[in-house]
């Protein structure tokens, strides 16, 4: 009786260690993967190390240097067309021509604007309505589930009213905040109690000075940089065009848009509308980029330009090609779009589009674009 004891005892003692031995191997089998599973990656908050992945013959590394180019084609009463084929156009770059490798109509891409709004002394009486233009546009162009916008103000100094977001209640309370703020001693009109002092460095801020550039320059390499590959960049600038303090220079500006492929909309604004605007620099500054810029005498006009942005951005053309020059030298390239359809170089077919960019670089410097 007693030996039957142990012997339950013992059978016991077996099946609970065999449990456990077979719970273990089938916890380990779980946690490990079939030799011929497919991985998924995925991204967490605190992601785990991931063991280096050992090159195979089924890997296939593509390093290409494509570029790629939007473009908006208008006629000669500034209709903008959306019917073109490849054939229509040719591309050029720095002289040579270049073979297309992709041609198609851009209308759902992604967009990553930025809206710059000047609040120096030249702005002082149509600061209400651009405010009231730039709500109204952020109403009816964004698309939550795919843009995003943000807000800059400027004057000497360059504020971030909004960083890149989709809510559109968010985007309006930021306008809302971009308010004239008179520098000490103003009395209104442009006029500075005890006359303007000395143009410095030290007192721009305080005379209501205009950092345009400098302003330009910080929304590409900080805003828009971040954004999406795979999105349309674009600054929505509304400023008189005069520029009087910064360290950067247009060309700065021009060189970073460029570098980060954000067009720039230029709506010259001034004083009272018209009054004031430096039309050939935000002309120069838009053509450059790829851009247009606008003159709107009114506010009537001024909604007009807002939604002309945002039609020529629904309706432009991409254009890929691989370079023929394939130095990585981080040089500036010139880019020419040419009509190559007879008929609609007859039609004057007018085409916008930026005007170079930068190569890829080894090296890490870059050369500034030739005027």
């Amino acid at each position: 009786m007693r030996n039957y004891g142990k012997i339950i005892f013992l059978s016991i003692g077996l099946l609970l260690f065999g449990s456990l031995f077979f719970g273990l191997s089938v916890s380990q089998a779980q946690q490990t993967p079939a030799p011929n599973s497919s991985v998924t990656k995925s991204v967490s908050a605190t992601p785990s190390p991931t063991p280096p992945i050992e090159e195979d013959d089924e890997v296939v590394k593509i390093d290409t240097d494509l570029v790629n180019v939007l473009f908006s084609a208008q006629d000669k009463n500034r209709r903008l067309l959306t019917e073109l084929k490849q054939t229509d156009v040719r591309l050029i770059e720095d002289g040579q021509p270049q073979q297309i490798v992709a041609f198609a109509r851009q209308v759902d891409l992604p967009l990553s604007l930025a809206i710059l709004i000047d609040t120096s002394i030249s702005q002082e009486r149509t600061l209400p309505e651009e405010r009231a233009a730039a709500k109204q546009f952020l109403q009816s162009v964004i698309r939550p589930e795919k843009d995003e916008v943000s807000i800059v103000s400027f004057t000497g100094e360059t504020t971030l009213e909004q960083g890149m977001t989709n809510s559109i209640a968010r985007l309006n309370r930021a306008v809302d905040r971009v308010k004239f703020v008179a520098p000490s001693g103003y009395i209104g009109g442009g006029v500075i109690a005890g006359g303007t002092p000395p143009i410095s460095g030290d007192n721009q801020a305080v005379v209501g000075s205009t950092a345009i550039w400098d302003a330009i320059w910080v929304t590409s390499e900080e805003v828009l940089k971040p954004s999406p590959d795979k999105t349309r960049r674009a600054i929505i600038l509304l400023s008189d065009g005069i520029n009087t303090f910064g360290s950067k220079k247009l060309d700065d500006a021009v060189q970073a848009a460029l570098r980060n492929e954000a067009v720039i909309y230029s709506i010259g604004i001034g004083d009272n509308f018209y009054d004031g605007v430096d039309k050939s620099v935000l002309k120069k500054i838009s053509e450059r980029t790829g851009g247009r810029a606008f003159f709107p005498q009114d506010e009537s006009e001024l909604r007009q330009a807002f939604n002309q942005i945002q039609i020529e951005m629904r309706s432009q053309f991409l254009i890929a090609y691989e370079p023929t020059n394939q130095k990585r030298d981080g040089s500036y390239r010139k880019i020419e779009i040419q009509i190559a359809n007879p008929e609609l170089s007859k039609q004057k077919v007018n085409l916008t589009h930026r005007q170079g960019y930068f190569a890829k670089n080894d090296s890490g410097s870059s050369a500034k674009p030739k005027n």
